[in-house]
């Protein structure tokens, strides 16, 4: 059964989704349909040839950056490929010029994903060319219809940043939990998909416990291990423990940093949840969808959403069950769900996007070999909605490049931290001496810190010899801030937008946009600010001042809220002179200031956050008791 999207939705997405609701309900739809809890396999795509889905790096223009040398390059199929026909001739990778890069490839058919490994580091700042030749076949001997590539650029240095875990479902200390649950555990970075199984993802009830007999399967499009229980389910009114061990890695081999442990130490990551007395078989809806239904003159390389009412099983969502058509061609795309705000994602393939002046139609599948929740409830109808494209790209995402993997950057002037509870969760920089950075430490060395003033850099400190600064770490400071400054010029660059709070922006619900101060300044002090992505995974906010930027006043701290699924990673101050954070306050963005940041006040014991980046082109960064994360 189809439904047109447009009887569904309108600008109004909340009315929308009620709608979405009552018609579900009238079409009987409220059982698990051929619910169950194995993967969706379907019946064969006979005839249709297979394609890339997904892939790690992620594959996107410009190209992913910060890459660690270390890293194996993955590639998602939309179906089972042959194992024989996938060879380091078939699945290859150069980064410069010379041989293509000497490696391994393996295949995991659960995943159906190919890995790539390479047999040494890779070279630190390259641009590594990935492809996925014609000469890789499903099991039908149907071959790709044509090779598929992708670019990412290598970082400085080997990652030593260990993952974490972002999202646990159910969630911990949850009670009432359905017996037919999935349980899963979305990780902070890519994983090794080979790390990640029942020795490694267990879930066990009972004193002393007993493991529940289950299945491991690893998304790499949403970064999320799911454990699922053997038939019938788990036990009703049942306290269970799930854990994730050490022994699942990163793609560069970073054992987990859990909760069980004080990062950046190795540890377990264990969480409790207690199951009720029936199971889930309420199917899951769309509340919304973006471009709208009937939208029209689309810049063609706009992501296509679909926002869920539930979570998702993340293995159901890929580009056989979320699909584009141009004139009832399917156009070649990469899928990927956020298992945190629920939204799917399709990006086309083609780096010019989408074709110009098209009428596109969108399909996500229902059904048993459609998406699906996490208890296996698929959903209830077909939901079908179409758009047109204009002819004009659509504007670019900021491309921080090296700068991306910084927390905190001081210019020429160093970062100095005051305070015991400071975490900087990414590198920390700047080109002058390592004697300009106070107060911190990084897995390796110890920069000025007395008893009390003691920040931990999760990491790398990159500075100026002489030591612990090295002629490399200064090479990739000096590249960082140049990126830094080509961003800032970019942004700056940008047409100016609205102000609609007159340079007040607390209180405010904005969508993406660029806003501009009129007066100069931008303050967060009279409320909080919230940034609504309105169901666009790529939504982006640049915030422009010729001066100043505050958020929070002494006494009184300030919030950003993202909701909706709006990113911290897509959130930019370009700041004329200086910005500020207040003591306490939450920030979200990456701030670059010519006039450097000054995150909270000398003395202060609060925590103020940033999630983002605090990079000063010239002055420095100070920061008292901060907790950064670099998106």
């Amino acid at each position: 059964m189809k439904f047109p999207i447009g009887s569904l939705f309108s600008s109004r997405m909340a009315g929308a989704s009620l709608l979405l609701a009552s018609l579900v309900a009238g079409c009987g739809g409220g059982g698990g349909g051929g619910g169950g809890l194995g993967p969706i396999l379907g019946p064969p795509l006979l005839g249709v040839p297979p394609t890339v889905t997904s892939t790690s790096p992620t594959a996107k223009e410009p190209p992913v950056t910060g890459v660690a040398t270390s890293s194996s390059v993955q590639a998602t199929f939309s179906k089972p490929i042959a194992a024989g026909s996938l060879s380091p001739a078939s699945f290859t990778l150069s980064c410069g010029p010379g041989p293509l890069v000497d490696a391994a490839v393996t295949y995991d058919a659960v995943a159906v994903t190919a890995t790539l490994k390479p047999s040494a580091a890779l070279p630190p700042g390259a641009l590594c060319i990935a492809t996925v030749t014609t000469s890789v076949l499903d099991t039908t001997g149907l071959a790709l219809a044509s090779n598929f590539n992708w670019r990412f650029r290598t970082a400085a240095l080997p990652d030593a940043t260990r993952p974490t875990v972002i999202l646990t479902l159910p969630p911990a200390a949850s009670t009432g939990v359905a017996t037919n649950s999935r349980i899963t555990a979305t990780f902070s970075e890519a994983m090794n998909a080979t790390t990640l199984s029942s020795a490694s993802f267990a879930v066990s009830s009972g004193n002393p416990a007993t493991a529940v007999s289950g299945t491991v399967t690893y998304a790499a499009s949403s970064r999320t291990a799911i454990f699922t229980p053997a038939a019938p389910g788990l036990p009703v009114n049942t306290s269970f423990t799930a854990t994730v061990t050490t022994a699942a890695t990163d793609t560069s081999g970073n054992a987990l940093a859990g909760n069980t442990a004080v990062a950046p130490n190795a540890g377990n990551h264990v969480w409790t949840f207690t199951t009720g007395s029936t199971a889930d078989a309420i199917p899951p809806t769309v509340l919304g969808v973006n471009p709208i239904a009937g939208a029209a003159g689309v810049c063609r390389s706009k992501s296509i959403n679909a926002t869920f009412s539930e979570s998702m099983d993340p293995t159901s969502i890929d580009t056989t069950t979320f699909r584009v058509t141009d004139a009832g061609v399917a156009v070649p795309g990469t899928v990927s769900y956020d298992a945190v705000s629920r939204i799917a994602s399709f990006v086309p393939n083609a780096a010019a996007g989408f074709a110009a002046n098209a009428a596109l139609s969108v399909t996500v599948a229902s059904g048993t070999t459609g998406v699906r929740d996490l208890a296996g409830n698929p959903l209830a109808v077909d939901i079908v909605w179409s758009f047109s494209t204009g002819a004009q790209a659509c504007a670019p995402l900021v491309d921080l490049q090296s700068m991306a993997s910084f927390g905190a950057f001081g210019g020429g002037a160093g970062v100095t931290n005051q305070g015991v509870n400071t975490v900087v969760g990414g590198n920390l920089g700047t080109t002058a001496a390592c004697t300009l950075m106070t107060g911190l430490h990084d897995p390796f060395d110890v920069y000025t810190e007395t008893p009390l003033n003691i920040g931990r850099v999760d990491g790398t400190v990159y500075c100026a010899p002489h030591a612990p600064g090295t002629a490399a770490k200064f090479d990739f400071a000096t590249r960082a801030l140049a990126d830094a400054r080509a961003s800032y010029n970019q942004l700056a660059a940008l047409p100016a937008g609205s102000d609609p709070g007159a340079g007040q922006l607390g209180g405010l619900v904005l969508p993406p946009a660029v806003y501009t101060a009129a007066g100069g300044t931008f303050s967060i002090t009279t409320g909080d600010l919230t940034l609504d992505a309105q169901g666009d995974a790529n939504a982006t906010w640049v915030f422009q001042t010729s001066a100043s930027m505050t958020i929070g006043s002494p006494g009184i701290a300030r919030r950003v809220f993202l909701i909706n699924g709006a990113k911290a990673a897509n959130v930019f101050w370009q700041v004329g002179s200086a910005g500020r954070i207040e003591d306490g306050s939450t920030m979200v963005g990456t701030i670059i200031a010519p006039a450097g940041v000054t995150i909270s006040t000398a003395g202060q014991t609060v925590q103020t956050t940033l999630t983002g980046r605090a990079v000063g082109l010239t002055a420095s960064v100070t920061m008292v008791n901060t907790t950064i994360v670099a998106p």
